[in-house]
Protein backbone atom coordinates (compact mmCIF):
# COMPACT_ATOMS: atom_id res chain seq x y z
CA UNK A 1 0.00 0.00 0.00
CA UNK A 2 1.31 3.51 -0.22
CA UNK A 3 2.68 5.35 2.94
CA UNK A 4 1.43 8.05 4.77
CA UNK A 5 2.38 10.38 2.80
CA UNK A 6 1.05 8.90 -0.57
CA UNK A 7 3.78 7.59 -2.09
CA UNK A 8 3.29 4.69 -4.19
CA UNK A 9 4.84 1.15 -3.15
CA UNK A 10 8.93 0.32 -3.91
CA UNK A 11 7.54 -2.60 -6.34
CA UNK A 12 4.84 -0.63 -8.13
CA UNK A 13 2.39 -1.65 -10.95
CA UNK A 14 -0.15 0.36 -13.09
CA UNK A 15 -2.54 -0.21 -15.92
CA UNK A 16 -5.31 0.63 -17.50
CA UNK A 17 -8.41 -2.00 -17.49
CA UNK A 18 -11.45 -1.16 -20.06
CA UNK A 19 -14.59 -2.05 -19.12
CA UNK A 20 -16.31 -2.50 -22.35
CA UNK A 21 -20.00 -4.68 -22.77
CA UNK A 22 -23.43 -4.47 -24.05
CA UNK A 23 -25.61 -1.54 -22.60
CA UNK A 24 -26.87 -2.05 -19.22
CA UNK A 25 -24.53 -4.33 -18.46
CA UNK A 26 -23.35 -2.76 -15.21
CA UNK A 27 -20.47 -1.33 -16.52
CA UNK A 28 -20.76 1.53 -14.30
CA UNK A 29 -21.64 -0.45 -10.93
CA UNK A 30 -18.50 -2.43 -11.46
CA UNK A 31 -16.31 0.85 -11.52
CA UNK A 32 -17.89 2.26 -8.41
CA UNK A 33 -17.48 -1.25 -6.74
CA UNK A 34 -14.19 -1.56 -7.57
CA UNK A 35 -12.91 2.13 -6.54
CA UNK A 36 -15.09 1.28 -3.49
CA UNK A 37 -17.61 5.12 -4.19
CA UNK A 38 -19.72 6.27 -6.55
CA UNK A 39 -18.17 8.25 -9.22
CA UNK A 40 -19.67 7.01 -12.31
CA UNK A 41 -23.70 7.26 -12.66
CA UNK A 42 -25.93 4.82 -12.83
CA UNK A 43 -29.55 4.03 -13.71
CA UNK A 44 -32.13 1.27 -14.73
CA UNK A 45 -32.01 2.80 -18.58
CA UNK A 46 -29.37 1.19 -21.35
CA UNK A 47 -27.14 3.59 -22.53
CA UNK A 48 -26.59 6.32 -19.50
CA UNK A 49 -23.05 6.09 -20.17
CA UNK A 50 -21.89 8.86 -23.43
CA UNK A 51 -17.89 9.41 -22.46
CA UNK A 52 -15.05 7.35 -21.17
CA UNK A 53 -14.53 7.94 -17.14
CA UNK A 54 -11.90 6.83 -15.78
CA UNK A 55 -11.77 5.45 -11.65
CA UNK A 56 -8.39 4.95 -9.92
CA UNK A 57 -8.56 1.95 -7.49
CA UNK A 58 -5.25 1.08 -5.29
CA UNK A 59 -5.20 -2.67 -4.82
CA UNK A 60 -1.83 -3.64 -2.67
CA UNK A 61 1.00 -2.18 -4.75
CA UNK A 62 -1.26 -1.70 -7.71
CA UNK A 63 -3.06 1.36 -9.11
CA UNK A 64 -5.70 0.10 -11.26
CA UNK A 65 -7.01 2.63 -13.80
CA UNK A 66 -10.60 2.04 -14.44
CA UNK A 67 -12.18 3.03 -17.71
CA UNK A 68 -15.72 3.37 -17.48
CA UNK A 69 -17.14 3.35 -21.20
CA UNK A 70 -19.78 3.62 -23.20
CA UNK A 71 -22.06 0.34 -24.38
CA UNK A 72 -21.30 -1.47 -27.39
CA UNK A 73 -24.07 -1.06 -29.99
CA UNK A 74 -25.60 -0.27 -33.37
CA UNK A 75 -25.02 3.84 -33.82
CA UNK A 76 -27.54 5.69 -35.65
CA UNK A 77 -26.32 9.34 -34.70
CA UNK A 78 -23.47 11.34 -34.62
CA UNK A 79 -23.60 11.48 -30.75
CA UNK A 80 -24.11 7.47 -30.94
CA UNK A 81 -21.08 6.83 -33.66
CA UNK A 82 -19.10 9.35 -30.86
CA UNK A 83 -20.37 7.32 -27.79
CA UNK A 84 -19.48 3.86 -29.43
CA UNK A 85 -16.16 5.85 -30.88
CA UNK A 86 -15.03 5.94 -27.36
CA UNK A 87 -15.69 2.59 -25.88
CA UNK A 88 -13.77 1.30 -29.02
CA UNK A 89 -10.52 3.44 -28.33
CA UNK A 90 -10.15 2.39 -24.78
CA UNK A 91 -10.13 -0.98 -25.55
CA UNK A 92 -7.27 -0.44 -27.77
CA UNK A 93 -5.60 1.62 -25.10
CA UNK A 94 -5.62 -0.85 -22.67
CA UNK A 95 -3.36 -3.03 -21.17
CA UNK A 96 -7.00 -5.46 -19.71
CA UNK A 97 -10.15 -5.57 -21.57
CA UNK A 98 -12.90 -7.07 -19.52
CA UNK A 99 -15.58 -7.32 -21.24
CA UNK A 100 -18.53 -7.31 -18.73
CA UNK A 101 -21.97 -9.38 -19.80
CA UNK A 102 -25.51 -9.76 -18.06
CA UNK A 103 -25.91 -13.40 -16.65
CA UNK A 104 -29.20 -12.66 -17.20
CA UNK A 105 -29.07 -11.47 -21.14
CA UNK A 106 -25.35 -13.92 -22.26
CA UNK A 107 -24.91 -12.09 -25.31
CA UNK A 108 -21.63 -11.46 -26.82
CA UNK A 109 -20.08 -9.18 -29.47
CA UNK A 110 -19.01 -10.89 -32.80
CA UNK A 111 -15.85 -8.72 -32.80
CA UNK A 112 -13.67 -7.51 -29.15
CA UNK A 113 -12.61 -4.41 -29.44
CA UNK A 114 -8.74 -3.27 -28.83
CA UNK A 115 -5.65 -4.88 -29.50
CA UNK A 116 -5.20 -8.14 -30.14
CA UNK A 117 -1.62 -7.92 -27.44
CA UNK A 118 -4.26 -6.91 -24.88
CA UNK A 119 -5.57 -9.97 -22.72
CA UNK A 120 -9.39 -9.82 -22.46
CA UNK A 121 -11.07 -11.17 -19.65
CA UNK A 122 -14.83 -12.40 -19.27
CA UNK A 123 -16.46 -11.09 -16.59
CA UNK A 124 -20.31 -12.66 -15.91
CA UNK A 125 -22.37 -10.06 -13.82
CA UNK A 126 -25.89 -10.23 -11.95
CA UNK A 127 -24.96 -13.61 -11.23
CA UNK A 128 -27.62 -13.10 -8.10
CA UNK A 129 -30.13 -13.24 -10.74
CA UNK A 130 -29.58 -16.44 -12.61
CA UNK A 131 -29.57 -19.94 -10.77
CA UNK A 132 -26.02 -20.95 -9.82
CA UNK A 133 -26.60 -24.37 -11.81
CA UNK A 134 -26.98 -22.28 -14.96
CA UNK A 135 -23.69 -20.27 -14.34
CA UNK A 136 -20.91 -22.89 -15.02
CA UNK A 137 -22.33 -24.17 -18.40
CA UNK A 138 -22.66 -20.42 -19.54
CA UNK A 139 -19.75 -19.86 -18.63
CA UNK A 140 -18.07 -21.84 -20.55
CA UNK A 141 -20.80 -21.61 -23.54
CA UNK A 142 -19.20 -17.53 -23.75
CA UNK A 143 -15.51 -18.65 -23.15
CA UNK A 144 -15.66 -20.61 -25.79
CA UNK A 145 -16.57 -17.80 -28.60
CA UNK A 146 -13.52 -16.13 -27.84
CA UNK A 147 -9.92 -17.05 -26.43
CA UNK A 148 -10.63 -15.18 -22.93
CA UNK A 149 -7.37 -15.40 -20.76
CA UNK A 150 -9.55 -15.44 -17.44
CA UNK A 151 -13.44 -15.83 -16.22
CA UNK A 152 -14.97 -14.34 -13.33
CA UNK A 153 -18.18 -14.70 -11.92
CA UNK A 154 -19.59 -11.24 -9.95
CA UNK A 155 -22.58 -9.07 -9.08
CA UNK A 156 -20.93 -5.34 -8.92
CA UNK A 157 -24.35 -4.52 -6.83
CA UNK A 158 -23.91 -7.02 -4.24
CA UNK A 159 -20.46 -7.20 -4.27
CA UNK A 160 -19.94 -10.65 -4.39
CA UNK A 161 -16.93 -11.61 -6.52
CA UNK A 162 -15.54 -8.17 -6.52
CA UNK A 163 -12.71 -8.26 -4.66
CA UNK A 164 -11.07 -11.20 -6.13
CA UNK A 165 -11.44 -9.71 -9.29
CA UNK A 166 -9.72 -6.82 -7.92
CA UNK A 167 -6.89 -8.77 -6.32
CA UNK A 168 -6.71 -10.55 -9.89
CA UNK A 169 -6.42 -7.06 -11.95
CA UNK A 170 -3.67 -5.97 -9.13
CA UNK A 171 -1.71 -9.11 -9.92
CA UNK A 172 -2.05 -8.89 -13.68
CA UNK A 173 -1.36 -4.71 -14.44
CA UNK A 174 1.94 -4.04 -15.59
CA UNK A 175 5.01 -3.30 -13.10
CA UNK A 176 5.79 0.51 -13.38
CA UNK A 177 5.33 3.63 -11.66
CA UNK A 178 1.79 5.07 -10.06
CA UNK A 179 0.24 7.74 -12.76
CA UNK A 180 -1.92 9.79 -10.11
CA UNK A 181 -1.63 10.43 -6.67
CA UNK A 182 -2.99 7.96 -4.00
CA UNK A 183 -5.51 9.73 -2.94
CA UNK A 184 -7.03 10.70 -6.56
CA UNK A 185 -10.10 8.84 -7.50
CA UNK A 186 -11.07 9.57 -10.64
CA UNK A 187 -9.62 12.03 -14.00
CA UNK A 188 -12.61 13.54 -14.39
CA UNK A 189 -12.96 17.36 -13.79
CA UNK A 190 -14.90 18.04 -11.04
CA UNK A 191 -17.52 20.58 -13.28
CA UNK A 192 -18.35 17.50 -16.03
CA UNK A 193 -18.82 14.85 -12.72
CA UNK A 194 -21.65 17.32 -11.78
CA UNK A 195 -23.27 18.01 -15.18
CA UNK A 196 -22.78 13.78 -14.83
CA UNK A 197 -24.54 14.04 -11.79
CA UNK A 198 -27.34 16.23 -13.12
CA UNK A 199 -28.18 14.01 -16.28
CA UNK A 200 -28.19 11.34 -13.49
CA UNK A 201 -31.58 12.75 -12.10
CA UNK A 202 -33.18 13.02 -15.76
CA UNK A 203 -32.72 9.49 -16.44
CA UNK A 204 -34.13 8.64 -13.11
CA UNK A 205 -36.99 11.24 -12.32
CA UNK A 206 -38.29 11.85 -16.57
CA UNK A 207 -39.81 8.99 -18.45
CA UNK A 208 -38.17 6.51 -20.55
CA UNK A 209 -37.39 8.47 -24.09
CA UNK A 210 -37.03 11.45 -22.86
CA UNK A 211 -32.90 11.47 -21.52
CA UNK A 212 -31.82 10.40 -24.02
CA UNK A 213 -33.13 13.07 -26.16
CA UNK A 214 -31.70 15.28 -23.72
CA UNK A 215 -28.04 16.16 -22.37
CA UNK A 216 -26.37 18.11 -19.71
CA UNK A 217 -23.98 21.09 -20.76
CA UNK A 218 -21.60 22.84 -17.56
CA UNK A 219 -21.85 26.68 -18.34
CA UNK A 220 -19.72 28.26 -14.99
CA UNK A 221 -17.82 26.15 -11.93
CA UNK A 222 -16.95 28.59 -9.21
CA UNK A 223 -15.37 28.11 -5.90
CA UNK A 224 -16.54 30.67 -3.93
CA UNK A 225 -14.53 32.26 -0.47
CA UNK A 226 -16.79 30.27 1.91
CA UNK A 227 -15.79 27.25 0.30
CA UNK A 228 -19.11 26.29 -1.87
CA UNK A 229 -19.03 25.81 -5.12
CA UNK A 230 -21.55 27.56 -7.71
CA UNK A 231 -22.46 25.65 -10.58
CA UNK A 232 -24.20 26.75 -13.49
CA UNK A 233 -25.57 24.39 -15.94
CA UNK A 234 -27.44 24.01 -19.10
CA UNK A 235 -29.86 21.28 -19.83
CA UNK A 236 -30.44 20.88 -23.63
CA UNK A 237 -33.76 19.16 -25.43
CA UNK A 238 -34.71 19.03 -28.86
CA UNK A 239 -38.31 20.17 -28.86
CA UNK A 240 -40.46 22.75 -27.06
CA UNK A 241 -43.24 20.06 -25.90
CA UNK A 242 -39.63 18.42 -24.29
CA UNK A 243 -38.60 21.93 -22.22
CA UNK A 244 -42.48 21.28 -20.90
CA UNK A 245 -42.02 18.15 -19.41
CA UNK A 246 -38.34 18.99 -17.51
CA UNK A 247 -40.08 22.44 -16.58
CA UNK A 248 -43.10 20.22 -15.08
CA UNK A 249 -46.43 21.79 -14.09
CA UNK A 250 -45.12 25.32 -12.31
CA UNK A 251 -41.55 24.65 -12.57
CA UNK A 252 -42.22 21.78 -9.88
CA UNK A 253 -40.02 18.75 -12.25
CA UNK A 254 -36.85 21.11 -12.58
CA UNK A 255 -37.06 22.03 -8.71
CA UNK A 256 -36.83 18.45 -8.12
CA UNK A 257 -33.99 17.25 -10.44
CA UNK A 258 -32.11 20.52 -9.09
CA UNK A 259 -32.86 19.36 -5.65
CA UNK A 260 -31.55 16.00 -5.95
CA UNK A 261 -28.77 17.01 -7.96
CA UNK A 262 -27.55 20.15 -5.29
CA UNK A 263 -27.21 17.08 -3.04
CA UNK A 264 -25.78 13.98 -4.85
CA UNK A 265 -22.96 16.87 -6.32
CA UNK A 266 -22.25 18.57 -2.65
CA UNK A 267 -21.89 14.70 -1.42
CA UNK A 268 -19.41 14.27 -4.19
CA UNK A 269 -17.51 17.02 -3.61
CA UNK A 270 -17.85 17.20 -0.02
CA UNK A 271 -18.95 21.01 0.27
CA UNK A 272 -22.12 23.08 0.02
CA UNK A 273 -23.08 23.46 -3.70
CA UNK A 274 -25.06 26.10 -5.25
CA UNK A 275 -26.73 24.96 -8.59
CA UNK A 276 -28.72 26.53 -11.01
CA UNK A 277 -30.29 24.80 -14.13
CA UNK A 278 -31.71 26.08 -17.00
CA UNK A 279 -33.25 24.38 -20.08
CA UNK A 280 -32.43 25.58 -23.66
CA UNK A 281 -34.28 23.78 -26.73
CA UNK A 282 -31.67 23.06 -29.01
CA UNK A 283 -32.90 20.77 -32.78
CA UNK A 284 -30.45 18.50 -33.34
CA UNK A 285 -28.01 18.86 -30.64
CA UNK A 286 -26.97 15.03 -30.94
CA UNK A 287 -25.67 16.10 -34.31
CA UNK A 288 -23.81 18.99 -33.55
CA UNK A 289 -20.28 19.13 -33.07
CA UNK A 290 -19.61 21.30 -30.65
CA UNK A 291 -21.65 20.18 -28.35
CA UNK A 292 -20.63 16.75 -28.29
CA UNK A 293 -16.94 18.48 -27.87
CA UNK A 294 -18.49 19.84 -24.64
CA UNK A 295 -19.85 16.52 -23.39
CA UNK A 296 -16.35 15.16 -23.75
CA UNK A 297 -16.88 13.39 -26.97
CA UNK A 298 -15.02 13.45 -29.98
CA UNK A 299 -17.44 13.77 -33.37
CA UNK A 300 -16.06 12.75 -36.35
CA UNK A 301 -14.41 9.55 -34.63
CA UNK A 302 -14.85 6.55 -36.71
CA UNK A 303 -14.62 2.69 -35.71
Amino acid sequence: MADAGGAPPAAARCGVVAIIGAPNAGKSTLVNALVGQKLAIVSPKVQTTRTRLMGIALAGPAQLLLVDTPGLFAPRRELDRAMVAEAEAAARDADIRLLLVDSARAALPDTLPGAAGAPAWLVLNKVDLVAKARLLPLAAELAAAHAFARVFMISALTGDGVDDLREALATAVPEGPWLFPADQLTDAPQRLLAAELTREQLFLQLGAELPYASAVLPESFETRPDGSVLIRQQILVERESQRAIVLGERGRRIRSIGEAARAAIGEALGTRVHLFLHVKVMPGWAENPSVLRALGLRPGARR
